[in-house]
């Protein structure tokens, strides 16, 4: 499957919130919060601190991802959503927003990448995602979102 990947268009903002939506991980909340990043981009994008990025596979919004430096740091950036449509899961759309994130961000100089992610039962795939693809659990602060909801950090160096 091809996958093309290029920057986020206003004309994108309705699928991927519906693909959003669509997605068991993300609480209505979650949503609204990702829907205001993404306004925050679009509205401007070399601005925000946000890199938001699209995935098309067949022709068809298939995924994306948001990324941005994170500020007071040298070079540590945050990978703030990745998500992919459900019927598209499992055939590199995943794998190949992140590779393109990382050569973004390791052409800007970046030397570190951060992740953060739910314990619950229901992101084990998430974990094993960011596991496969070189990322150490770095930390983890318990009850951070509920009680027996655990904030998980992954990391990877670049450099």
């Amino acid at each position: 499957m091809t996958v093309k990947i290029r920057p986020m268009t206003r004309n994108d903002k309705p699928e991927i919130v519906r693909l959003l939506g669509s997605l068991p991980e993300f609480e209505p909340s979650e949503v609204t919060v990702a829907e205001e990043v993404i306004d925050s981009y679009l509205d401007n994008p070399s601005g925000s601190g946000y890199c938001i990025q699209v995935a098309e596979a067949g022709s068809r919004l298939a995924g994306y991802i948001c990324y941005g430096p994170v500020p007071l740091t040298k070079s540590a950036w945050d990978i703030y959503w990745v998500a992919v449509s459900a019927k598209k899961q499992g055939k590199g759309i995943g794998s190949a927003l992140m590779a393109f994130a990382e050569d973004e961000i390791e052409k800007a100089e970046g030397r570190l990448v951060v992740v953060e992610t739910s314990s619950k039962p229901g992101y084990e795939k998430t974990r094993c995602f960011y596991l496969a693809r070189g990322y150490q659990l770095a930390g983890c602060l318990a009850d951070f979102y509920a009680p027996g909801d655990d904030k998980l950090t992954y990391q990877k160096r670049l450099k």
